[in-house]
């Protein structure tokens, strides 16, 4: 007789809205919308690329603040001279070396051949 009374229980309870109600949101909480997964996955990236940016701002302050002796010598440092220009009738040392490897890299460039390629003068910049 026991095992009557809780088939019928179950029955009861398996036609029961509630009974389907609770199925149907635990079929739809086990797979979360495609939406929702991309949109937190964006989200969270981004909240840790806003944090990243905010750290190293906060390190770069705080190691302008106690190193200004890097920055004083820096700033007092006399800045290097350029160098001399060379004369416009000094010879280049080494020309044909030099055309050579010009011409190389421009026939390599432009995918012509070396014998195409003729170099009328070169000026130093």
């Amino acid at each position: 007789m026991g095992g009557f009374i809780l088939n019928a229980c179950a029955e009861t309870l398996a036609e029961a809205p509630v009974a389907q109600a609770v199925e149907t949101a635990a079929t739809s909480a086990q797979e979360p919308a495609t939406w929702f997964v991309v949109v937190m996955g964006m989200g969270i990236v981004f909240i840790g690329l806003i944090c990243l940016i905010i750290l190293i701002s906060i390190m770069g302050s705080i190691m302008k603040r106690f190193s200004p002796a890097s920055n004083a010598s820096a700033a007092a440092a006399p800045r290097a001279a350029a160098p001399a220009p060379a004369a416009a009738g000094s010879a280049i040392p080494n020309r044909s070396e030099l055309v050579a490897a010009i011409s190389v890299a421009l026939a390599e460039e432009l995918g012509t051949d070396v014998r195409a390629i003729r170099i009328h003068s070169i000026k130093r910049v």
